[in-house]
């Protein structure tokens, strides 16, 4: 093991970006419950069954590319709406409108309440930096790089693949690992090679199945255990527990 808590043939560190570095999952989680809320109150009414931010956010939202979010927890309801195209209207009762209304809906959010990196994850990355280990934020937000340059952190990482980035490759989301194995492709670094880390079941997923060398779960809201069923190697609360000065 390195001073880092991870394993030795470790070269390259691919980091999650909401939960994982900033404090950004619950403003998504809180998006994601008013958007769904208001179509599900227009379709259903006054009796309509409200989206929950914790256990449907983290089973069928979290850490998926947005229109795939829409998909699954639609899905989950019973309900089939049409794609739509990309660029349809907020107001549309598509998968792409509903998910152009929750990214309206994140954006105000964030400028409203401002963002704000993990500071044990900082010092995590910095450490990883410091080690010679090279850096990637996978992210399947269209926003991560506004994000990075919000929270002050986009020079900490030498690749960004984001939903932006996976949209113009057509690499699939999360829980695919084909958005990790991009990132690790451009800091020249097999699979078996690097470490994974994420708070979002899907994720963990994309990890175990790219046979990455180590998965870290990031566990923010006291669910190692789901963590763990669905590929973690390791679960900390925070990164900082990983520095060996920590421990």
């Amino acid at each position: 093991m390195t001073k880092l808590c991870l394993p030795d043939g470790v070269r390259a560190c691919l980091f999650d970006l909401d939960g994982v570095l900033t404090r950004t999952a619950v403003v998504h989680a809180a998006a994601w419950k008013q958007m769904f809320d208001e179509f599900l109150r227009r379709r259903d009414g006054a009796s309509f069954r409200p989206f929950d931010s914790a256990r449907d956010y983290d089973e069928y939202v979290d850490g998926r590319p947005r229109a795939d979010g829409v998909r699954t927890f639609l899905a989950s309801r019973g309900i089939d709406l049409p794609d739509g195209e990309p660029d349809d209207p907020p107001d549309k009762d598509t998968v792409y409108g509903l998910g152009n209304r929750k990214n309206i809906l994140v954006l105000e959010k964030i400028r409203k309440e401002g963002v704000e990196a993990y500071p044990g994850s900082v010092r995590f990355v910095a450490a990883v930096r410091a080690e010679g280990l090279r850096t990637a934020v996978v992210s399947s937000s269209a926003n991560c790089r506004d994000v990075l340059i919000a929270a002050g952190i986009e020079d900490l990482f030498e690749v960004r693949i984001d939903g932006v980035v996976a949209a113009e490759r057509k690499l699939p989301g999360k829980p695919h690992p084909d958005t990790f194995l991009e990132a690790g492709r451009e800091l020249d670094t097999g699979p078996e090679a690097a470490a994974v880390f994420e708070d979002a079941l899907a994720g963990m997923e994309a990890g175990r199945s790219g046979h990455f060398g180590c998965v870290v779960g990031v566990d923010r809201v006291g669910q190692a255990d789901a963590l763990r069923a669905h590929g973690a190697d390791i679960v900390v609360e925070d990164l900082a527990e990983l520095l060996e000065d920590d421990s």
